[in-house]
């Protein structure tokens, strides 16, 4: 084992957890919800996508939910989006969010051509052109994603060599630019990650660039998600995307009412118990999981939302 003494989780919940649900949520619910997970001690927070308003309606109150939600310090907001339009309504929040840009890239071409239109060579003259628009805006890229790295619902089965040619295809495209890029992430886009799959992409990555920092964004659509991350931490990675709750979802990965991204909840609570430290209030997380669950309307994935956590169990059984 290589236990990381500490991870970083990212909090994606309101962006892609909003982005998915079926019926309109509330500018203002989703607001709340920002703030509660601001005061649970995670240190990112993905708030937002400013995406095509008829393509994603769920973020069409982009701009009043980044307007809207209370700066907590020492807590970084960030936000998604694909394009230069996107890039130009995050600019208008750069007193408010922490900007940062990304080269992203599916290692299955099935899926790049059905949801973006474009193959390999068109995904990797497509990011040229973004990594350029960045640049000329002083926006900085903070890292390498690959989409859809352990599988793909259109392709099949995506093998570690792939992974490591998307990884290099984006590096390139950096060193094209003059630009350093020292984070990948293997994304799980539609839930094919199993630990083997896992183990085998950060393996054939590390092999290639031992100091590249990797980091995982896992879908629990199969129910894998948290043997995932345990296999992810068993291998030293120290850096996890996660959903409160469980909240969200890829919406073109062809699985619709599939649980999304992992529950933070969860992630911490397996660190908890490993010794490995998040900085994170997990009762405080699973509050905020409850309030998640009231604004949506509807029961979410998360176990940890039932149960509760075992310090609380160990606390009443001292009583």
């Amino acid at each position: 084992m290589d236990l990381p003494n500490r991870i970083v989780i990212t909090e994606e919940g309101p962006r892609e957890g909003f982005q998915i649900e079926p019926g309109p949520i509330a500018t203002a619910d989703k607001v709340a919800l920002i703030d509660v997970l601001s005061a649970t001690g995670l240190s990112r927070i993905q708030v937002a996508s400013f995406v095509n308003r008829k393509h994603v309606p769920g973020w069409a109150d982009a701009e009043a939910v980044v307007a809207g939600f209370n700066l907590r310090a020492g807590v970084a907001y960030t936000a998604l989006w694909f394009n230069d339009s996107g890039l130009q309504r995050a600019l208008a929040f750069k007193e408010k969010l922490t900007l940062a840009g990304f080269i992203s890239l599916s290692a299955s071409e099935p899926f790049a051509l059905r949801n973006l239109n474009r193959d390999r060579a068109g995904q990797i003259e497509a990011m040229r052109n973004y990594v350029r628009a960045h640049r000329q805006a002083g926006v900085p890229i903070a890292k390498i994603i690959v989409m859809a790295a352990f599988g793909c619902n259109f392709g099949g089965d995506v093998p570690a060599a792939k992974v490591v040619e998307t990884v290099s295809d984006g590096l390139a495209i950096a060193r094209e630019a003059g630009i350093e890029v020292r984070e990948v992430s293997l994304a799980d886009s539609m839930g094919w990650a199993t630990p083997r799959r896992v183990a085998a992409a950060v393996g054939a990555v590390r092999d290639r660039w031992s100091d590249l920092r990797i980091a995982l964004h896992l879908h629990d659509t199969r129910g894998q998600g948290i043997a995932c991350a345990y296999e992810g931490l068993r291998l030293g990675v120290a850096a996890f995307d996660a959903a409160v709750a469980g909240l969200g979802g890829c919406p073109f990965a062809g699985q619709p009412g599939a649980p999304g991204n992992i529950a933070t909840e969860e992630l911490a609570l397996l660190c908890e118990e490993m010794g490995i430290a998040t900085g994170l209030d997990i009762e405080a997380l699973i509050e905020a999981g409850r309030l998640a669950e009231r604004i949506v309307g509807h029961r979410l994935p998360s176990a940890a939302l039932r149960s509760g956590t075992l310090a609380a169990l160990r606390r009443r059984a001292g009583a």
